[in-house]
């Protein structure tokens, strides 16, 4: 694995985990599918190993079942995962189509990834996926996922596949360029371009975990799961899915957590989803 420290050293890494949510591939976003297939695809082309972390099951399934928003009945949510999933790889594929790629499919729930034999599967079939050239295209198994036992959203989930993996970046995409210092409609609010390791972002406003029509997330989200990539020796960067492109090629774009540097790089081998005695070291105040 190539330590990446800065966002510039991004195109050398040797695995990239990118997340990409609901609102940016469904409805009136989907054409950013083709946008984010030709980004990896180039990825791929220098050698880079890119898995996809993708939410918009349920939120592809919608108009397809007749629904005006996300259900709230977990039967429903349930069924709908089940028919977007379907759709949404097919639309992934299609799209890989044009530079002769191939998709993988794997679902994880929380259990597989907090228990030692499934986690380990899960691991030797995405370094198999890898291994055979192939884009590994995971998201929550929904279908079978109940609440009680849910990751909560995806960017978590990224950052639980970026640990397991010993991926060397995280990007997680989002519906703005960069992270700011309070909601970006009010005022004061100034971007974010670097979080070191160890930043204590105390009194920024980054919102709670929003609800929509389409799925779960948000700024918070981002945050808390790029603390926890970063905490295990994965830099993160957080930025707008229509640069995916300029993320990947590691233009000075978004908001750039970087990596714990005593973090022990490789794949784990222990849970996923906690951090060793430097991870928690004493925060330092952000510059």
């Amino acid at each position: 694995m190539t330590a990446v420290a800065e966002r510039a050293g991004i195109p050398a890494a040797d695995r990239v985990v990118v997340k990409v949510g609901s609102s940016s591939i469904s409805g009136d976003g989907a054409h950013r599918i083709d946008t984010i297939v030709t980004a990896l695809a180039g990825a791929h082309r220098r050698g880079t190993e890119i898995v996809l972390v993708s939410s918009g099951a349920i939120a592809t399934a919608l108009p397809l079942l007749d629904l005006d928003g996300r259900p709230s009945d977990l039967a429903t949510q349930q069924a709908a995962a089940a028919v977007g999933q379907n759709v949404l790889m097919w639309r992934y594929q299609t799209s890989l189509d044009r530079f002769g790629l191939l998709a993988g499919q794997v679902l994880l729930t929380a259990g597989d990834l907090e228990n030692p034999t499934p986690r380990s599967n899960a691991r030797r079939a995405m370094e198999r996926l890898l291994g055979l050239r192939i884009l590994p295209i995971v998201n929550e198994n929904d279908t079978v996922a109940t609440h009680e036992i849910r990751f909560g959203d995806n960017d978590r989930l990224a950052a639980l596949v970026a640990q397991l993996i010993g991926a060397d970046v995280l990007v997680l995409l989002s519906d703005i360029e960069t992270l700011y210092t309070r909601p970006p409609g009010e005022p004061g609010a100034r971007p974010i371009r670097t979080v070191a390791y160890g930043d204590d972002l105390h009194g920024f406003e980054f919102g709670t975990v929003v609800v929509n029509s389409v799925g779960t997330g948000g700024a918070a989200t981002k945050v808390s799961a790029a603390r926890l990539a970063a905490a295990s020796g994965v830099g993160t960067l957080v930025t707008s899915a229509d640069l995916v492109g300029e993320a990947l090629a590691g233009q000075d774009i978004g908001t750039w957590f970087a990596p714990n540097p005593d973090a022990a790089r490789g794949a784990a081998t222990g849970p996923v989803g906690t951090v060793g005695p430097a991870a928690r070291r004493t925060p330092r105040s952000i510059d």
